[in-house]
């Protein structure tokens, strides 16, 4: 678990901070369930299944290993049951292979990281649609999400504030969440970060008379 119950109220806190010196919506979302990703371990298994038993072959593999009476049969008959002992090797390696890759930790390390970091960002789109993000007054909302197992961070903002501060502008943001995270200090990370971006906020989407809270600033963990 990242976060005690008084790193909570922290974070919160200094979520109702920053929101005090901007029209901007902070919310936060840390994700600490481990991704999945299935395409890997088929494409692993589809790939050892097809060439493992191949390998085999070349190199001398019999299928009398796996019928006792390989030559007691015909031509014909030998011809078939090599077929099914081809086939029966393959299936066997699918499975393994399935499950060593799946269940083994290996698809997260085979999967490159360009598309770990689109699964990332896709869930993090998700999770701004979801939460109401875009449904801002002003499209003022802005969400950082942090997906632990992955050891990525990023930060969507809506319409009203995309169109007013340069990506660059929350490098700093990031740096102090990930330094954090690094360092053990995740919650000194978060609480460091919010105060960063409120500040970028504040300069380009500064509070107006009659502004409400539209979203809830607690830490969201799912």
């Amino acid at each position: 678990m990242l976060f005690s119950q008084a790193d909570r109220a922290r974070i919160a806190a200094a979520i109702a901070d920053a929101e005090s010196r901007t029209a901007g919506e902070i919310v936060v979302i840390v994700s600490t369930a481990p991704q999945r990703y299935p395409a890997t371990a088929l494409s692993i298994a589809v790939l050892a299944a097809l060439v493992l038993p191949l390998i085999a072959v070349l190199l001398g593999w019999s299928p009398a290993v796996l019928f006792a009476d390989w030559g007691d049969t015909s031509a014909t008959g030998r011809a078939l049951r090599q077929i099914e002992a081809f086939v029966a090797v393959q299936t066997l390696v699918f499975g393994f292979a399935l499950a060593l890759v799946q269940f083994g930790g290996l698809a997260r390390r085979l999967t490159p990281h360009g598309l770990r970091r689109d699964r990332v960002h896709r869930d993090a789109t998700l999770q701004f649609k979801a939460r109401g993000l875009e449904a801002t007054a002003g499209r003022t909302g802005i969400l950082i999400y942090v997906d632990e197992p992955e050891h990525v961070a990023e930060i969507i903002a809506d319409e009203g504030i995309f169109t007013r501060v340069a990506p660059d502008d929350w490098a700093d943001t990031i740096t102090a969440l990930t330094d954090g995270i690094k360092a053990g200090r995740a919650a000194d990370g978060m609480v460091e970060a919010i105060a960063r971006a409120g500040a970028v906020l504040a300069q380009h989407v500064p509070v107006m008379a009659g502004d409400i809270n539209e979203l809830p600033d607690g830490l969201i963990e799912i």
